[in-house]
Order: structure tokens, then C-alpha cells, then sequence
């Protein structure tokens, strides 16, 4: 999990990396689809928390948090990520991922996961108290009011099934997206309903899926906005890839990008740009 690493990434600020009340040390849990997909997610989410005061760090160690083997019933083989991930992410106050479902996976299901170990299952706890969602973690816990992003045109906003349900996470990005200058904020019809993507659901049940999140495109698109917006990548890739199919040319992207005013990189799902 290198791409956020790379060349291009904002850089933390100069103070030995020593953690202070006022600059908590927290560790980006950057994700599998943004590090594969959407590193702008990730450089975005290290933006705003610079700019919210903590000093960042992205592990190098990382890995998958295990949802795609917990949910397949690989229990021993999620177990064994889990540790991993428990293990690497120990040294940080805060860990904070751009993703409902990945921050869920840490907060609620490693504690059940590891609960009958002796060693890890405090660990785990642990871990699970210091993981927030990313939105979150900027206005319930640093108290963020307002951020660089600039955005002036109507915004359809996604809420995802494990944001919405894992981590209570609803009111928290349309409170930061209500502080930019010129950006309206439509509710969609069914805004909690699923988009059908649900992890390896939308591989094994495709007609199904492919039902749900054409009920979802319709519902987003009913309140004609000039971009969609959401929180959890799996949920946004679902999406663009029916808009796009269907011919539908609204930009989606994850609500960090225009949070962190970083919108240079093509939408999700949509050709690159020349020169990029």
C-alpha cells in the first residue's frame, strides 16, 4: 500500500513526528480500492487531517483489513489479518481510514473476531476505540468548522450502508460540505437504502445488484445535481460504473477530494484527462 506514499503527497509537518495535545499522531488506514483505485482519496484524507493539526503517518505494513475474508466465512484467515492490522496500527492515538466499511471492520467486528483470544482480544478493543471514519473523526473529535475545499453547484450526497449503520456517520460530511461557499446540498429520495454493492454481493448475486443500484442512480439523479458525493469508495465505484453504463455523464467522486479543494484528477469512472 504504497500509492499515497508516492511523490505528490502532501508532507507532514516538521516536528520530529513527536505527538503534542494539540497534534495527535494518527495513522491513515488507507483502504484496498483507494491505495488500487482512488489514491486521490487517500492523499485528500492526509490533507485534511494536516490541515486539522495531527501529524500523519501510512504505515507501510498495511493490508486489507479483512472484510472480503470475514464475510466469506474465512474466519480464521480474517482472524489472522486482523492481527496484522492490530499489531501495525498500535503505536498511533488515532487511526483513521476514508471508508465506513473498513473503519466498521476495525471497530466493530475485530473485537467479536478476536474476542476469544487471551492475547489479542484487548488489543483489538483497543484498536477499536482509537478508529474513527474519516468525516467523523474531523468534526466529533477535532472539531473542524470549516476546510479549503471550493465547490459552487448543486451536490447529491451517497450515504453508505456502514457508514450510516456501523459507524453513525450521516450528519457529519453534510455538516462540512455545508460550510463551502456556493455549494447547495440536495437530500436524495431513500437516501439510507443500499446501492447494492455490498462487497463480494455484487459479484455473487450481479442481476440482483445491478437492480439495486439502478433504483439508486435513478434516486441520485432525480435532484439533478452537478456532482455525487460519498464516503465510501466501493459505494462510488458501484455507482459511476452504472452511471456511466447507462450514459449518464454526472461526476462522482469521494467527498474528501472537494473537502481537501484536490478535484484536479478525473472523476470516478471517468476517461483521464489529457496531460494528466
Amino acid at each position: 500500500m504504497n500509492s499515497v506514499q508516492g511523490e505528490g503527497a502532501p508532507a507532514a509537518p516538521d516536528n520530529g513526528g513527536e505527538q503534542t495535545a494539540s497534534s495527535p499522531r494518527v495513522a491513515l488506514f488507507v483502504t484496498c480500492l483507494v491505495d488500487l483505485f482512488r489514491p486521490a482519496v487517500g492523499f485528500a484524507a492526509v490533507r485534511l487531517l494536516e490541515d486539522a493539526g495531527c501529524v500523519v503517518e501510512v504505515p507501510s505494513a498495511q493490508t486489507c483489513c479483512g472484510q472480503p475474508a470475514y464475510n466469506a466465512g474465512a474466519r480464521s484467515d480474517a482472524q489472522a489479518i486482523a492481527r496484522q492490522v492490530v499489531a501495525t496500527f498500535e503505536p498511533y492515538q488515532f487511526v483513521i481510514a476514508p471508508s465506513g466499511s473498513c473503519a466498521g471492520m476495525l471497530r466493530r467486528h475485530y473485537p467479536d473476531l478476536l474476542g476469544d483470544d487471551a492475547e489479542w482480544a484487548p488489543r483489538a478493543a483497543n484498536l477499536a476505540q482509537r478508529t474513527h471514519e474519516l468525516m467523523s473523526f474531523l468534526v466529533d473529535v477535532r472539531g473542524v468548522e470549516s476546510v479549503a475545499g471550493v465547490f459552487r453547484g448543486t451536490v447529491a450526497y451517497q450515504d453508505s450502508c456502514s457508514n450510516l449503520r456501523d459507524m453513525s456517520v450521516r450528519d457529519q460530511p453534510r455538516k462540512l460540505l455545508a460550510g463551502l461557499d456556493g455549494l447547495e446540498l440536495q437530500e436524495v429520495p431513500e437516501s439510507e437504502a443500499c446501492c447494492g454493492f455490498g462487497g463480494s454481493f455484487s459479484v455473487k448475486y450481479g442481476p440482483i445488484s445491478t437492480d439495486i443500484v439502478g433504483r439508486k442512480v435513478e434516486a441520485l439523479s432525480s435532484v439533478r445535481p452537478d456532482l455525487i458525493l460519498g464516503g465510501d469508495l466501493g459505494c462510488l465505484l458501484n455507482i459511476a460504473g452504472k452511471m456511466r453504463r447507462d450514459g449518464s455523464e454526472i461526476p462522482v467522486r469521494h467527498a474528501a477530494e472537494v473537502l481537501a479543494g484536490m478535484t484536479g484528477t478525473a472523476a470516478i469512472g471517468a476517461p483521464e484527462r489529457e496531460g494528466a
